[in-house]
């Protein structure tokens, strides 16, 4: 029998310090898991529901999106996906009982891990205009809601429809379908605020805005650099990749400003070895760079590469590239002092990188938000790019850039057309398609939704998936943003701190998650998701929904649609809504990959998506090549007595969703509001280990965003940086402190002084 959820509040500021581990997973792993998973499934759901996580006929995980291997373990899940599945497949419930009960302000006191720890959402709510609490609604009502106030706007683009990266490809090809009918590109989604710099890079140099490796790539592969990436706590199934690819001689070299504990060592719970051994050493080489400091980096190795005789693959660069001249000229004039305050790394280690990238002849980059989250990510990534476009280690076996994303279909979200900005081609096979004209005008990102709600300008906001208050920036702006609209709209599995920040109204539309059963009057339906590596799989939860009468996503969408266009729109959104099937055959003749989708996507373990510059060699730019690009090396500059913030997650976190109030791996327990500090830094600035302070952020429109109440650590961090967790810390990184090209938040490059405690 699960737990019950915990009726009081722990307190989230007195944790306690131990030494940080060296080694990530084993025994300790699987007993963490189980633990959690019996707590919130109780034991016979434990089994049922674990043994189909990634299983051919079963459910994709809901956490990451790191994929499947071509033949699954039988436990093909991580210590973090364990937690994912239990969060979602717990027996608790919220019912009416529990929002008549508790006030909207009173939960709004509640931490998100409390929320969280309450259950599954079972009915629509609705909060009503000076409503102190949320009531039940029926679907039909909550739709026609929804309409009145859609069609009240004086334009569509008065509304901005948010997807999380766990919606379904079937789901946000309706929703993107519907809100371009409805007349808007305002299509905010959790890519702009994590792998939109990637996006932005890749599409420039490549053509193509995702990576280009698989996980064969991965096991064929002389040298991994992992730059800005915490896998071990992020996406701990690549760790077994990174075992593999050693094991067949892979190098592997870690660059990031913590040490990790998953990319020193791993005991791989799935083998004896890491169960009861010393696993397996994954790095060797560490490169402790200070925050920032990885355009600096790879532009050091490329004057390096481009000074060594046979360094650059001259052939590849005259067949495929454009603007290597350019490239060059900038490169070799790299000024190597500037290189070192960058970094922070002496001249020989980079030398040694050197070296280890000319002995090879097959070089995989991988990064995650480290390198994303700046103000320069954009040009960080195009010179990774550069580095491997030197030694032609793009469109080949072995080879090229994998950036590894997060939510578990965030980049199926994107194929499937959510996005702001769509090209040309998608709206025009839209058009063709569904006999409508899309609109042109490109919409609001994530950011700009912020704004646009603060400014009067959005007035409702819907949201499928996700914790939009908690996850974006500036948090006090946010909230205040929010509270300007009409109406928000949440659609969600659980209860969060998006439900508690609302417009004049809300709504709460509870939905069918990844690991429930989705039966409709044409049978059992399944969906579909696209893996970082651009695998596109099925996905069919077996277990009984939490209540009567939860919709899918699917339905949810098709059945506000048919309510907001009318019964005269031609689009057939009851056959949707009852049959992906037919969902499929549409994608499959509007966005280019999915041809017979249905029939492919039924084959063992699915199909891939075609990707020119992986499969031949063919990059659809602006030139036809692949682009070298000139980028000018800037790092953050930080004035005395002050550090650069990085935002992170707890081992016992995923995005925003708190499991937990331990991050083992870093040896903190029972507690989150800690900022971790280099020993020497912290001497140098009058920070006692152990003592509280409060974190203030300083950005060039003087306002003073304050996070009160953290307890010093002293950590190995590299000097002059800091690390804290999010979204504790969100407040502090300013609205429009955004990345040139991709308006990412720069939550990786947070300046912030040190207060006297101010108490919580």
């Amino acid at each position: 029998m699960a737990k019950q959820a915990p009726q009081s509040d722990p307190a989230q500021d007195a944790p306690k310090v131990g030494a940080p581990q060296r080694a990530a997973a084993g025994l300790t792993a699987v007993r963490q898991s189980l633990k959690l998973a019996h707590e919130q499934m109780g034991p016979a759901r434990t089994l049922a529901t674990l043994a189909k996580v990634n299983q051919q006929g079963g459910f994709d995980c809901p956490g990451c999106a790191w994929p499947e291997p071509d033949k699954p373990h039988t436990a093909e899940f991580c210590e973090n996906g364990a937690k994912a599945v239990a969060e979602e497949a717990t027996e608790r419930r919220i019912t009416r009982a529990f929002f008549a009960e508790h006030s909207v302000a009173e939960l709004a006191g509640r931490s998100g891990y409390w929320l969280g720890q309450q259950g599954r959402l079972t009915e629509p709510m609705l909060l009503a205009e000076d409503a102190t609490h949320y009531a039940p609604i029926g679907w039909d009502e909550a739709f026609a809601i929804i309409a009145e106030e859609l069609e009240a706007l004086a334009t569509p683009d008065g509304a901005a429809f948010y997807t999380s990266g766990r919606t379904s490809n079937e789901a946000a090809f309706s929703y993107q379908l519907f809100a371009r009918k409805l007349g808007t590109n305002n299509l905010p989604d959790c890519s702009n605020m994590c792998h939109e710099s990637s996006g932005s890079a890749l599409v420039e140099t490549l053509g193509v805005g995702k990576g280009s490796v698989s996980l064969k790539d991965l096991y064929q592969a002389d040298l991994i650099i992992v730059a800005g990436q915490n896998p071990g706590t992020n996406h701990p199934r690549m760790l077994s990749a990174l075992e593999r690819a050693k094991r067949a001689g892979a190098t592997i070299v870690s660059v990031n400003p913590l040490p990790e504990a998953g990319l020193e060592r791993f005991k791989n719970p799935q083998h004896a070895r890491g169960l009861v051994g010393g696993g397996t050493k994954l790095t060797d080489l560490f490169l402790q760079i200070r925050l920032g400091g990885d355009l600096a980096l790879f532009r050091a190795l490329n004057q390096l590469i481009l000074a060594a005789d046979g360094g650059v693959d001259r052939d590849f660069v005259a067949e495929h590239c454009h603007g290597f001249d350019e490239f060059a000229a900038e490169a070799t004039s790299t000024d190597r002092q500037q290189v070192l305050a960058a970094t922070g790394l002496p001249w020989e280690q980079i030398e040694q990188l050197a070296e280890l990238v000319l002995k090879s002849k097959k070089v995989i980059v991988c990064w995650a938000m480290g390198l994303t989250q700046h103000r320069h990510s954009v040009p960080t990534i195009r010179e990774v790019v550069n580095f491997l476009l030197l030694r032609g280690n793009v469109g080949r076996p072995g080879a090229g850039v994998c950036p590894v994303r997060g939510h578990s279909n965030v980049q199926g979200d994107r194929t499937m057309g959510i996005f702001e900005r769509p090209a040309a081609a998608f709206l025009d096979a839209l058009e063709r398609e569904f006999g409508f004209e899309p609109p042109r005008e490109h919409g609001f990102d994530a950011v700009e939704s912020i704004r646009a709600m603060r400014d009067g300008r959005v007035k409702v906001f819907f949201a499928m998936g996700g914790n939009f208050v908690a996850a974006t920036p500036d948090t006090e702006v946010t909230e205040a943003a929010m509270r300007q609209c009409r109406l928000t709209v949440q659609v969600s599995t659980k209860l969060n701190r998006s439900h508690l920040v609302t417009g004049r109204r809300a709504l709460i539309l509870p939905t069918l998650g990844r690991t429930d059963r989705d039966h409709t009057e044409a049978g059992g339906q399944f969906v579909t998701v696209e893996d970082s590596m651009g695998m596109v799989h099925s996905s069919q939860g077996r277990l009984r929904p939490p209540a009567p009468g939860i919709l899918s996503e699917v339905a949810i969408v098709c059945r506000l649609a048919r309510a907001v266009l009318g019964p005269a729109d031609p689009t057939p959104w009851e056959e949707f809504a009852t049959s992906y099937d037919t969902v499929r055959d549409r994608i499959a003749r509007v966005v280019p990959g999915f041809a017979d989708f249905n029939t492919r996507v039924r084959a063992p373990g699915g199909f891939a998506l075609p990707h020119g510059p992986r499969d031949s060699r063919t990059f659809p730019t602006a030139t036809g090549k692949a682009n070298f690009t000139v980028n000018t090396m800037t790092a953050p500059e930080v004035p005395a007595g002050r550090l650069l913030l990085q935002t992170l997650r707890s081992h016992d976190q995923y995005n925003t969703t708190i499991y937990g109030l331990d991050d083992r791996y870093r040896g903190i327990t029972g507690g989150r509001r800690v900022v971790l500090v280099n020993p020497l830094d912290a001497a140098e600035l009058g920070l006692t280990e152990g003592g509280y302070v409060d974190l203030v952020s300083e950005w060039r429109d003087g306002v003073a965003r304050r996070a009160p109440h953290f307890k010093v650590v002293h950590y190995p961090v590299a000097r002059g940086g800091a690390a804290a967790y999010y979204p504790e810390t969100n407040v502090l990184i300013p609205l429009d402190s955004t990345a040139e090209i991709s308006n990412t938040p720069t939550s990786k490059a947070v300046v912030i002084r040190f207060q006297p405690d101010s108490g919580v």
